[in-house]
């Protein structure tokens, strides 16, 4: 319960600073050009507001709404997602949205999306000045990396050392690395001390390699045991600190990723099982370790959530830090940022497909990504990328962003033909629903994956 409210109240801090900068870019901009700002909210207030104020003097109140669904910037004399048609009834007031000019309009609308984008590379660059760049190269995982079926038809073997494609050396271990994998056409690898290269096909499904179990490449971990857990299925096994598990469930194993993997079909199993005898039959199972030359075979009892009770001997790897001064951190976070950006814009292609469709996640997922424990660089880390894709999301030319407001605006620019009010009215309908649905999918999609439906 601690980590659910750890969680949730870093998503709600990052959320309320995102929403609130991003509907002050809007505000700046339309102060700046002398156009009235009705109501400024944070979260939405339908029926009802949880509080507001309108200082003296000012044309604009402030309030907090209920609905955490994002944030609220009324402008005089535009359709918005407000549908306050009675004013647009009016005749146009020099003060109103709708009376300046269009190169003036445009920029009230992407002034949101251009704060997100600099408070991302902003923040960034203060995170590189803070803390600076660490990082594991994959060169230097010198124990090498643990394939899987589809990887090894490619060519990859286990234990081999993943450097980098033509475009140049894998930065760390990551998506990134992924990425480049899937658009690669040669994988430079390092191959029982010596280097080599594989050919790839250069149109590698990037979904499928972060989905599939197992994975397409993940840190080779010894078979060799740390420590037993007391009173887990193998301290009760008499499985000792140093023995290697070389056989687990009847499948030879070589990795502590074998054997990951075939608890992971236990746990498929598992999930179809009806009764607790049928539970127990699943989890009782069998295991083989060594020492020494000497094999020794044990039948042991998982724990309910399949747990063996022991730790991995992990390799440990020296990170590497790079420093950065103030002002050698902006070109830097700006290179990082853009880099982000990229990334996420050339996934979302895979949106599109079936899988991608049921990877989409809602509020759920968000605050998911957030840390058990308050980590402050982990929560600008995190709110820098939301930036970016609040950003990227409210571009889009969808009627009811700000990027559909901007279509219309370029149109305008273009023609000097205006689009009608009822035109504009309907398109914010249209658009609306469309963010309803998208909204109602994405968090459909976290309540299946938490009933393990999907």
């Amino acid at each position: 319960m601690e980590i659910f409210l750890i969680k949730t109240l870093q998503f709600m801090l990052s959320i309320s600073i995102l929403v609130l900068l991003h509907e002050g870019g809007h505000f700046l901009f339309a102060r700046l050009f002398g156009i009235r700002v009705e109501k400024f909210y944070l979260f939405f207030d339908p029926w009802f507001h949880l509080f507001e104020f309108k200082p003296k003097k000012s044309e604009t109140t402030y309030g907090l709404g209920w609905l955490p669904l994002g944030g609220y910037c009324k402008i005089a004399g535009m359709i918005d997602e407000s549908f306050d048609t009675d004013q647009m009834k009016q005749p146009a007031q020099p003060w109103e949205f709708r009376s300046k000019p269009a190169w003036q309009r445009l920029l009230v609308m992407i002034g949101g999306v251009l704060i997100n984008f600099l408070l991302a590379l902003f923040i960034y660059s203060m995170l590189l000045f803070t803390w600076g760049d660490t990082y594991i190269p994959t060169k230097n995982m010198t124990d090498g990396m643990k394939f899987n079926s589809e990887a090894q038809a490619l060519g990859f073997r286990d234990g081999d050392i993943l450097v980098g494609t033509e475009k140049g050396e894998f930065k760390e271990w990551g998506v990134d690395m992924y990425r480049d994998l899937s658009k690669a056409t040669r994988a430079d690898i390092i191959r029982d001390g010596k280097p080599m290269s594989i050919t790839l096909p250069g149109d590698l499904n990037l979904l499928d390699m972060l989905k599939n179990k197992p994975l397409f490449a993940k840190q080779l971990i010894s078979s060799e045991i740390d420590s037993i857990i007391p009173g887990g299925a193998l301290a009760k096994a008499g499985v000792m600190k140093g023995d290697r598990i070389v056989a687990f469930n009847g499948k030879p194993t070589n990795s502590y990723n074998d054997v990951e993997n075939e608890v992971g079909c236990l746990s498929d199993v598992l999930a179809t099982v009806e009764t607790p005898a049928d539970s127990l039959r699943v989890r009782t199972t069998s295991v083989v370790t060594e020492r020494d030359g000497v094999r020794d075979t044990a039948t042991i009892v998982l724990s309910p959530e399949l747990k063996l009770g022991y730790v991995p001997k992990v390799p440990h790897y020296e990170p590497v830090t790079r420093k950065y001064g103030f002002f050698e951190s902006f070109p830097a976070g700006v290179s990082y940022g853009l880099n982000v950006l990229g990334g996420y814009v050339d996934d979302m292609k895979y949106v599109f497909t079936a899988d991608g469709a049921k990877s989409v996640g809602g509020f759920g997922t968000i605050g998911s990504l957030f840390p058990g424990s308050w980590d402050w660089y982990l929560f600008w880390k995190m709110t820098a990328f939301l930036s970016i894709i609040l950003a990227f999301m409210n571009i889009l030319p969808i009627p009811a962003l700000d990027g559909g407001h901007v279509l219309f605006l370029l149109y305008e620019m273009v023609t000097r033909r205006k689009p009608s009010e009822n035109f504009m009215l309907y398109a914010e309908y249209v658009g609306f629903g469309i963010l309803i649905l998208l909204m109602v999918v994405a968090n459909l999609n976290d309540i299946l994956r938490w009933l393990n439906v999907m």
